[in-house]
């Protein structure tokens, strides 16, 4: 009996399996460059550290279970918790900041869909401890740094940027109550991913008031910061959130990624922890979902019993991105290929094979990679065996090994040479 995968995971055959470490060295490069340590949490954790965050209701969108003990689990659905978690823990032994970075894998469990599945990987980059939009706007840079690494131009992506402390402000100053942003948030992060009829009767369930959801579809259709001065009164609440975003703006530009850069208050951000800036980083032709998207998140170490710490941080998924390296042709090269070794080790005669086996060793301990072939065969044999590994290089071994020779051909060029033994060795 074949047994098929569970829907919405992959299996990551060698081709695959290429393209995956690609996307995640990339990222743990990046992370490394602009100064972010590498950690990591369990694949479960207690049920209660999800509910604590976003309520029971959660319950129904991972997959949770309960071991032997009684206790109820859950595997992770995302590492925001589990960093909070943490950071509690050793929150008087950390220096500040707090620059970490981890490349987790979760899983989700809702419907698979494109862009979406229920197992997947999601680099998250946090800074803990700065309240300053200079830290949202190098979280923002890290995850630039890398898109433009990998081939992405302002063409191709643009980083939309809002804040949930201005959009408060905003709402509550044309009569939505406090108790009511919550749910008005929900409403508002669907607006873009549902048809406009839908988005209307979902605002109608949150706000009756036919002239005040009038008001915040008016809110909606503001296109820059400048607008929101003629839309409602400025306040002392309202004109510090607004600076933070300009100050954003300002310090990405100094950075020189402002052209990717752009404000757009309908980024809400459906999480009820964000508290001030909010960002989601979309293809520039808006055919896909997110790729990922992020924000400051000032209360969540108090809400899992820390101290009121400024953090700020942002996930990125594979999913949907190699969904658009794949479509701007920025994976042909990991796609394709196969192998890749450094060298090969051909012997012209059985008789040679265990020579064979000893230099290939040899190499492997000087840290170069190197493969030979279990059959053996002719040696045009196993020189299309090279070909077909991508070695660089293919050391023959015949009857000048015992005068202490190797032939060593290039398999770029065609040139081959004879080099003794011990001199090869040591010029490596």
């Amino acid at each position: 009996m074949k047994i098929p995968p569970v829907k919405g995971t992959r299996d990551f055959y060698p081709e695959q399996m290429r393209i995956r470490n690609f996307i995640i060295d990339g990222w743990k490069a990046a992370s490394l460059r602009n100064g972010f340590e590498e950690y990591d949490g369990p694949i479960f954790e207690h049920l209660q550290m999800y509910q604590v965050k976003s309520g029971d209701e959660i319950a129904e969108q991972l997959f949770s279970l309960t071991d032997r003990g009684g206790r109820e689990l859950a595997i992770r659905p995302e590492i925001t918790p589990t960093l909070a978690r943490m950071v509690n823990q050793k929150i008087n032994s950390l220096p500040r900041p707090i620059k970490w970075f981890s490349v987790p894998r979760l899983c989700r469990a809702e419907r698979p869909q494109k862009g979406r599945l229920r197992e997947f990987f999601q680099w998250n980059v946090d800074i803990i401890g700065v309240d300053d939009p200079l830290a949202d706007a190098e979280t923002i840079f890290c995850a630039l740094d890398y898109l433009l690494q990998v081939g992405l131009t302002a063409n191709d992506i643009v980083v939309k940027i809002s804040s949930r402390k201005m959009l408060a402000q905003v709402l509550e100053a044309i009569g939505i109550e406090q108790k009511q942003l919550e749910s008005v948030y929900a409403v508002l992060d669907k607006r873009n991913k549902v048809p406009d009829e839908t988005f209307e009767q979902m605002l109608k369930g949150c706000i009756g008031d036919s002239a005040k959801r009038a008001q915040v579809l008016g809110v909606m259709s503001i296109k820059s910061l400048e607008e929101i001065a003629s839309v409602v009164k400025m306040n002392d609440r309202l004109a510090p959130a607004i600076d933070d975003l300009k100050k954003l703006f300002e310090t990405l530009g100094v950075m020189g990624v402002g052209e990717f850069c752009e404000f757009d208050i309908g980024i809400v951000r459906g999480l009820a922890y964000y508290t001030g800036i909010v960002y989601e980083i979309y293809d520039k032709g808006a055919e896909l979902r997110a790729i990922g998207g992020g924000g400051r998140y000032d209360d969540l170490l108090k809400t899992f019993g820390g101290p009121a710490i400024p953090a700020t941080g942002f996930g990125i998924g594979d999913c949907v991105l190699e969904i658009l390296l794949a479509k701007k042709g920025l994976l042909e090269k990991q796609s394709s290929g196969g192998k890749r070794i450094d060298c090969f080790v051909a012997y012209a005669a059985e008789q040679f094979k265990s020579k064979a086996v000893e230099i290939t060793a040899g190499l492997r301990r000087k840290k170069i990679s190197a493969d030979f072939s279990y059959k053996g065969g002719n040696l045009g044999k196993q020189l299309k065996e090279a070909s077909s590994q991508n070695a660089a290089m293919c050391i023959i071994i015949g009857s000048e090994i015992e005068n202490g020779d190797l032939v060593v051909k290039d398999m770029v060029t065609g040139e081959q040479r004879t080099v003794k033994e011990d001199e090869f060795f040591a010029s490596l």
